[in-house]
């Protein structure tokens, strides 16, 4: 069984910084793809960020480019996103998501995750 476990979570005031943790651990020593989205009160999930298996390729939406960075751990499963220059509207429960299924790049649509951590709560304070 595979876990996801995402850390960093918090309150942040506007345009301040905040770093999420999240890391992926099974039975095996292979690479996932994984990704992140969020879901706001009301609102769907989204897609927010996401990085391929090795680490190569990133891909992020378009209302977060610029501001975060989703990097990862040289041969681990852990990822990290790096947020700069919150707005209110990134507020939302950020879940981290990962596949061992093959894929060339980053995932970018949420039905291609098998494996899901229960999420972290990201609050932007105005």
């Amino acid at each position: 069984q595979v876990r996801v476990v995402e850390t960093g979570g918090g309150l942040v005031q506007t345009r301040g910084s905040l770093k999420l943790t999240c890391t992926a651990s099974g039975p095996t020593s292979s690479p996932y793809a994984m990704g992140w989205f969020r879901q706001a009160p009301g609102k769907e999930r989204e897609f927010v960020a996401a990085i391929s298996w090795s680490g190569g390729f990133t891909n992020y939406a378009q209302n977060v480019e610029g501001r975060f960075t989703l990097s990862r751990d040289d041969n681990k499963n852990t990822v990290h996103l790096q947020m700069n220059s919150l707005k209110p509207e990134d507020a939302a429960v950020y879940y981290c998501a990962a596949t061992d299924d093959f894929h060339w790049g980053p995932v970018l649509d949420s039905s291609e995750y098998k494996y899901w951590g229960q999420g972290t709560q990201v609050t932007v304070s105005s």
